[in-house]
């Protein structure tokens, strides 16, 4: 008698975490360009990549291209140094012109290095170069600058991808900044609309039942950060969608992260 041949039973894909998070990269944007509509770059992205914008979901988009999209860049032929400006540029190494669009971004030098300054923007970031930047601009000697509002900015997209879509979305404005006493860059929000943007814990309780005193999370930089992870560099992916981050819709600003003067210890 011929042995019956066993069956084994294929093993069933385990199901999917429950609230877990997903982080979508949209690609295949073009190169934009001062008027182009985000929000409608955006929505075409978003369903060539078989992922439409749903209910709650972030869309995390980079200040770059809200920057060249609003007419945030400066051609650095046009631009005259002051003697300020040269001085700065011959310590730095730097291009005097560069520097002096730095200086007219700069509402204070917080601390000049070698080979950058870090300043205080009119927005009240702290930040490298008051977020001049080169990369990922077209032409030779042209410069983008932070959008003159981000939380402005975060509204109207966050306005205009409702309007268009039908869905409630959150939208954060993010932007590489470096770290006091840590290596290394990461994204964070320097706009944001339809969102918390911090969980304050002070005065609640951890897992062993002690009073929180200080713990307040600074979750629109988190999603930012998280973003981050498929937003390389030469990668031509500026917008993300995280998806399955559960909150409350609120209006909040991203300028609510930065921290007051009074309380800020190493100004």
């Amino acid at each position: 008698m011929a042995k019956r041949k066993k069956i084994r039973k294929k093993a069933a894909a385990a199901p999917a975490p429950a609230g877990g998070i997903s982080i979508l990269p949209l690609a295949g944007l073009p190169e934009v360009r001062k008027g182009n509509d985000l929000a409608k770059l955006i929505d075409a992205a978003a369903r060539r990549a078989g992922t439409p914008l749903a209910d709650d979901d972030v869309v995390v988009v980079a200040q770059k291209i809200v920057s060249k999209a609003e007419g945030c860049v400066v051609r650095l032929s046009r631009v005259r140094a002051s003697a300020a400006a040269r001085a700065l540029g011959k310590e730095l190494r730097h291009d005097p012109r560069f520097v002096q669009v730095v200086l007219s971004e700069t509402r204070r030098i917080v601390r000049e290095s070698p080979h950058v300054l870090i300043v205080e923007t009119h927005h009240g970031l702290v930040c490298a170069n008051a977020g001049v930047d080169r990369s990922n601009v077209p032409g030779r000697d042209v410069v983008s600058l932070l959008p003159k509002d981000p939380d402005a900015s975060a509204r109207r997209l966050r306005a205009a991808l409702g309007k268009r879509t039908g869905k409630r979305v959150a939208v954060i404005i993010s932007d590489t900044f470096g770290r006091a006493w840590r290596l290394g860059l990461v994204e964070v929000a320097i706009g944001a609309a339809g969102l918390p943007v911090l969980n304050d814990l002070r005065g609640s309780r951890d897992r062993t039942g002690k009073r929180l005193h200080a713990t307040i999370l600074a979750v629109a930089d988190e999603l930012a950060a998280a973003a981050g992870l498929r937003m390389g560099k030469a990668d031509g992916v500026p917008v993300v969608v995280i998806r399955g981050h559960v909150f409350a819709a609120a209006d909040e600003t991203a300028a609510k992260i930065i921290r007051p003067a009074r309380e800020d210890l190493f100004r």
